[in-house]
């Protein structure tokens, strides 16, 4: 059955291919948070997706070709899910996405605004150097998280603004 399209608009293109907001959210997690399984999404999701709904978006996800799925080598029964070229090229969207939510919307948690704040200082020579590395962890070349990569800075950054907002207010926020 083809769908019909509402129109050959690029925006409107776009905005189907993505559906809502959860499924930029899942494209968020695993690009930033390197959240690779269903596990991993499920527990760590900042925002409480239901697992029904992180199933739906995952599956439509791998339909439109931004997710890849994968048999976990050493896990028979987790599937690893792997960006595309497709959603890597998104990088540079997230930036400017988070930047104007920096600049225009109220009570956001600093230390889930660290990471934005780092791409969008460092400009598209950071956004170019993040993608490259993304594209070794994702798409199969040797390069994995870790070291003074990109992943690994924006991941120190967020923990220690993490770590201070815990201390700031007593609590454990993730």
């Amino acid at each position: 059955m083809t769908r019909r399209l509402r129109s050959g608009c690029p925006i409107n293109r776009a905005i189907e291919v993505f559906g809502d907001s959860w499924s930029l959210l899942v494209i968020r997690d695993v690009m930033f948070g390197n959240r690779r399984t269903f596990g991993a999404l499920i527990s760590e999701s900042e925002e409480g997706i239901s697992t029904s709904v992180l199933a739906s978006r995952l599956e439509r996800l791998v339909d439109q070709g931004l997710l890849t799925r994968s048999e976990d080598p050493d896990h028979a029964q987790r599937v690893i899910y792997s960006l595309t070229e497709r959603s890597i090229q998104l990088v540079p969207i997230f930036v400017h996405l988070a930047a104007w939510g920096r600049r225009h919307l109220d009570d956001l948690a600093p230390e889930l605004t660290v990471r934005a704040a780092l791409l969008e200082e460092g400009g598209p020579e950071l956004w170019e150097a993040f993608m490259e590395e993304l594209r070794g962890i994702h798409l199969g070349s040797a390069c994995e998280p870790g070291g003074d990569g990109v992943l690994a800075r924006l991941d120190a950054a967020f923990r220690e603004a993490f770590e201070e907002a815990g201390a700031e207010t007593g609590s454990g926020v993730r």
